[in-house]
């Protein structure tokens, strides 16, 4: 078996401070990067542009939205609106010849300073308080981007993204596309698997936890709180900047409304708050999922092992996909991330059956 610890022996405190300190992990995280790499070689256009591209920009987002939910535990649920400054920030800036390396960094830094407005709110509530806080934000956002013809050209208008370069690479194929967001993924995901282990993290997860027990031990909460909604909307508004670029190449304000919010915590509850792993389970089971199940119901009703109607054939994946995320809810709430981690656990000690590790 593969998976074992046995013979493995760190005698450097570097090599057991390291992000994956078993070889297993790092074989596959080398085999995964590998498959991301030659995508573009062995997959088709439609399926990079289709299923592969938004999968990776929506893990990021996730994994961005994790640090805030996840390690902060502070709820957020306005998100698709950090992603909304973000793009039309970029879109704009890039149209008065800003070089697009500076308009992420700016796209970022604008919907890192209205969250951070909106975050404020989280120093004095909580739970389903914040909530409404949030909420006010996306709904504030959505009117301000509708209504302000300077921004987006009006409800219906569609903004396109002019052509860019980035490191001096055009963004015009879908390769290159492709790439720049597979880079910011990496760069987000090593950012969060680095917080994790850092002080910062640490005092985050003492204030999801306890915020007063965290004060009592010298955190300084007012600071942290606004930390993390900082740090989640700068890395919200760059990668709903990527998203435009990359994915969407013209964007309207139906495309950042609150159902998308609401499939952002979708991803980030299904895959398992607080895991890096879960954020790309999450988004691949939200995003992915319905497709294969429509894709499956539409095949047996044409090959004749189900007669149903073409209204009733749209309902059942929804129907499905709905009575999957309660089961998971049910039988595990902590997410796919678990049920991952669980796996990993009994093979790391197979055939034993301990499951501690």
């Amino acid at each position: 078996m593969f998976y074992r610890l046995s013979g493995v022996h760190h005698t450097r405190y570097s090599q057991t401070r390291q992000l994956w300190p078993i070889p297993a992990d790092r074989w596959q995280v080398g085999i995964l990067l590998v498959l991301a790499l030659a995508a573009p070689l062995y997959m088709s256009q439609l399926y990079l542009s289709s299923y592969m591209l938004p999968w990776l920009i929506f893990s990021t987002a996730t994994l961005s939205l994790t640090l805030l939910m996840g390690m902060a535990g502070q709820l957020h649920f306005g998100f698709a609106a950090v992603m909304a400054i973000g793009a039309y920030t970029s879109i704009h800036l890039t149209r008065f010849g800003v070089p697009l390396e500076l308009a992420l960094l700016c796209a970022g830094l604008m919907s890192a300073v209205i969250g951070c407005l909106f975050g404020a709110a989280a120093l004095r509530v909580k739970g389903l308080y914040l909530v409404m806080a949030t909420l006010a934000m996306q709904f504030l956002v959505d009117w301000v981007i509708v209504n302000v013809t300077a921004i987006s050209g009006g409800a219906v208008a569609t903004l396109q993204t002019p052509k860019v370069r980035f490191l001096f690479v055009p963004l015009e194929s879908l390769a290159a596309r492709y790439y720049l967001a597979l880079a910011w993924m990496v760069v987000v995901t090593l950012l969060i698997l680095n917080i994790k282990r850092t002080s910062l993290g640490r005092a985050l997860v003492a204030v999801r936890d306890k915020d007063f027990a965290a004060a009592v031990i010298g955190v300084n909460i007012f600071r942290y709180k606004l930390l993390a909604f900082f740090v989640s909307s700068f890395l919200g508004g760059v990668t709903g900047a990527i998203l435009a670029f990359c994915f969407y190449k013209a964007v309207t304000p139906s495309q950042f409304n609150f159902d998308v919010t609401i499939q952002l915590v979708a991803m980030a509850l299904v895959g398992g708050l607080g895991s890096v792993i879960g954020g790309f389970l999450g988004a691949g089971f939200v995003l992915l999922v319905p497709i294969v199940l429509l894709n499956l119901i539409a095949w047996l009703a044409g090959t004749g092992w189900l007669s149903i109607s073409t209204s009733m054939m749209a309902h059942i994946p929804l129907m499905l996909y709905g009575a999957m995320i309660i089961g998971f809810l049910l039988f595990e709430p902590l997410g796919l991330a678990k049920i991952y981690d669980n796996a990993r656990k009994y093979l790391l000690v197979w055939p034993f059956r301990h499951t501690q590790s």
